[in-house]
């Protein structure tokens, strides 16, 4: 700030709060975190608003062309910036309108534009590599057009892989080949009344056009998310963002999306998983991305007959530890506490049956199924949230949980009639307490489970949440908020628990601590 006051012997209440603020062309504010980014990514125009006038801000590689404009208000953005050479003190400004920034000293931008056919195949790539690209071709060659919600479906995927590739404030030359491309692979969206006949994806000259209103929410919702929760707020496990684990390398751009090829069409399983591990960190981002995170079984199908990867992933993300506790710990410790614990409730009898080495009904479910359930009777549903609904019982939200399915009944007039996103255990079987096959059922589609037993079933089952970014169901939010705090170990301390959830650890754990 001292420099620029220097140069135009500026008074201090030519700034906010005695700060400069400092725009880019489109006028959007850049922060103090993000200047040194712009730069290096090749943006050198800014502009500096004041009250008396605007200075035009234009960095360049040696002191001999980096300059600080005065604009006046007949002078456009469009005819400065667009001009062929820079402005530099010896055209029509002194050397004293110089300012130079040590960091842009490093490197000097190059247009990066493309032709034609290099734009159009990259376009062509990305889509082609989206499980939701297929339709966007398909509506093309039908109607020679795209809907509104097709354009928006598009403008989406290419944003999020240039985003990708270039960080969160792609160049404009990077914009400009997605636009170019756009237009040249789908000629029939071209605008014949403009320049380029592509300024409506993306205009340079104004900043303008359907990439760039993306980029901007793209980066609003960055920002909210990057300053954070308020001071001790608590949040929802599956939802939180984390650092994963990760021991191999990962992949991204040309190199992620062959490995998604893949693993799509791969018959051998340790390559699947191979690959699967180095596109881990891809995953992440595109199940915490909302827009993205309904197409993940989509674009990553191997989740539904590849048994084993939501454990692998779940592995990634908090270590091999953390992924054993629940087995480790169930059989020997939790499961005898919650039994006896129940012998001292009412109405609990046809569920402690089923807790017996060999129950008699063959309605009733295995010995592990049964203490999981009694586990959710002693953590009942609860109403939850600003608009309230409706209290179910505990024997209600067992259906959200676990659901049977008889050997031989059909699976797909089962997952026609499921009604819930969240992942809920189908065990198929001829009886209940002897399960053949387990599966999650996630968005009505069934993901084999690698588990041969109820207890490791439901352990997947609670992974999957972390896997897919699935907040708890809300019947079930005390249940697995238990599960993951007093026996996975995940966020102790940070994690939102209710009295009850409380209350029941100092129960059971009580007697001989919290091994």
């Amino acid at each position: 700030m001292l420099l620029v006051t220097d140069k135009f012997s500026l008074q201090p209440g030519s700034f906010s709060a005695g700060q400069l603020i400092l725009t880019d062309v489109s006028g959007t504010q850049v922060d103090g975190d993000v200047f040194d980014e712009l730069v290096k990514l090749g943006v050198l125009a800014f502009k500096v608003p004041l009250p008396e006038m605007d200075l035009d801000v234009q960095l360049v590689a040696d002191e001999e062309s980096s300059v600080v404009t005065p604009l006046s208000p007949a002078l456009s953005h469009s005819s400065l910036l667009g001009a062929e050479t820079p402005l530099s003190p010896a055209s029509s400004h002194s050397t004293d309108s110089t300012i130079i920034i040590d960091s842009t000293r490093r490197r000097r931008n190059q247009t990066g534009l493309m032709d034609q056919t290099d734009a159009r195949l990259q376009v062509h790539g990305v889509l082609r590599a989206n499980s939701k690209g297929e339709e966007i071709f398909k509506e093309y060659e039908t109607t020679k057009t795209l809907k509104d919600a097709t354009r928006k479906q598009m403008v989406n995927i290419l944003v999020a892989d240039m985003i990708e590739l270039h960080g969160r404030i792609p160049p404009s030359s990077v914009r400009t080949n997605y636009a170019l491309g756009i237009v040249t692979l789908f000629p029939y969206l071209k605008d014949p009344f403009s320049k380029h006949g592509y300024e409506h994806y993306y205009d340079p000259d104004g900043n303008t056009g359907f990439i760039s209103w993306r980029i901007k929410t793209v980066q609003r919702h960055t920002l909210a998310s990057s300053r954070g929760p308020s001071k001790n707020v608590l949040q929802d496990g599956p939802k939180n963002r984390r650092e994963s684990l990760l021991t191999c390398q990962q992949l991204f751009g040309e190199e992620c999306r062959e490995a998604i090829s893949t693993i799509r069409h791969s018959s051998d399983e340790s390559v699947v998983k191979e690959k699967m591990r180095a596109t881990s960190q891809y995953r992440q981002k595109m199940v915490g991305d909302f827009d993205a995170s309904s197409s993940v079984l989509d674009v990553f199908p191997r989740f539904l007959d590849v048994p084993g990867l939501i454990d692998q992933d779940f592995s990634i993300m908090f270590g091999d530890e953390v992924s054993q506790r629940f087995l480790a710990k169930w059989s020997t410790f939790f499961k005898p506490k919650i039994i006896a614990d129940c012998k001292t409730l009412k109405n609990m009898d046809e569920l402690l049956s089923g807790t017996e080495p060999e129950p008699e009904d063959d309605n009733e479910w295995d010995s592990d199924i049964s203490t999981i359930l009694l586990l959710l009777h002693l953590l009942p549903p609860t109403s939850r949230g600003q608009k309230k609904t409706a209290k179910i019982s505990s024997a209600q939200a067992t259906s959200h949980l676990v659901r049977y399915l008889k050997e031989g009944a059909s699976m797909t007039t089962f997952l026609e009639k499921a009604d819930t996103r969240q992942p809920f255990m189908l065990c198929i079987g001829e009886r209940k307490k002897n399960i053949q096959r387990f599966y999650l059922i996630i968005d009505r589609k069934p993901i084999a489970c690698k588990a041969h037993s109820s207890v490791a079933a439901f352990d997947e089952l609670f992974k999957a949440h972390y896997v897919f970014s699935l907040s708890y169901d809300e019947a079930l939010c005390n249940f697995y908020t238990f599960i993951q705090t007093t026996i996975y170990n995940i966020d102790v301390g940070r994690a939102k628990e209710s009295p009850r959830v409380k209350e029941l650890r100092a129960r059971l754990l009580r007697e001989v601590g919290t091994e």
